[in-house]
């Protein structure tokens, strides 16, 4: 099921998303569903709680990573930062980006520490 949304984006924004689609080939309306997709997903509340999940599916939490290409594109745009080329427009992706990492250390520190508590990962002391 989809619900239809619709968005008044700035100026700026909007011509960033369509810079973004341009680069990717892709239409405007699919950019930005991707890119809020990827920064709302790590934080969808109807997921069951850890605590319900099988073994099999918290180990695997706890390795979870980034896509290659988030992952790529994370580097290469905290890259630009650190170097002072970040332009206005990479800022939103950044953004977005650094959200989608950020929730996903997240969900694999609580898989993590569940896994302790289970007894299927040892504790680590610091």
């Amino acid at each position: 099921m989809q619900t239809q949304v619709t968005l008044r984006l700035s100026d700026r924004l909007y011509r960033s998303a369509t810079r973004l689609a341009a680069g990717v080939k892709r239409p405007v309306r699919a950019v930005l569903t991707d890119v809020l997709s990827s920064a709302l997903d790590a934080w969808d509340v109807k997921e069951d709680a850890i605590e319900h999940w099988s073994d099999q599916r918290v180990l695997s939490q706890c390795d979870a990573q980034m896509s290659l290409r988030q992952s790529e594109r994370l580097s290469e745009l905290l890259d630009r930062q650190q170097s002072g080329q970040l332009t206005v427009d990479e800022k939103p992706e950044l953004w977005a980006l650094m959200r989608v990492y950020e929730a996903g250390q997240l969900r694999k520190a609580e898989a993590l520490a569940e896994a302790v508590r289970r007894g299927l990962r040892a504790q680590r002391n610091a």
